[in-house]
């Protein structure tokens, strides 16, 4: 016989003070922090950004900057910022050269 004091059989703890446990969060994706591809990926449309259609290696190396550090990738927010700067200094560029060869 059990006593008004025990609990019933098959109560956990939190069930017992009356709590409810919430379920556990969605799974994340490992953060692996060897592997930075997305970022030295970001890396690269930069530098080719200040030579080549700034607009479009410029905003690809951005995305690809904020998807890797939104991945855990250390190296993801400075490879979108340095591709905002090349983005710019492209543009620049590309105006300058523009205006000397038409002059």
């Amino acid at each position: 016989m059990t006593s008004s004091q025990d609990p019933p059989q098959g109560d956990d703890q939190h069930t017992r003070e009356g709590q409810w446990s919430q379920p556990p969060p969605y799974p994340q994706a490992p953060r692996r922090q060897g592997a930075q591809v997305l970022s030295i990926i970001g890396f690269v449309s930069a530098a080719v950004a200040v030579l080549f259609i700034p607009i479009l290696f410029g905003l690809a190396g951005i995305v690809l900057g904020i998807v890797g550090h939104t991945r855990g990738e250390s190296l993801g927010k400075w490879a979108a910022i340095a591709a905002a700067v090349c983005t710019v200094v492209g543009m620049i560029l590309g105006a300058l050269v523009t205006r000397a060869l038409s002059a």
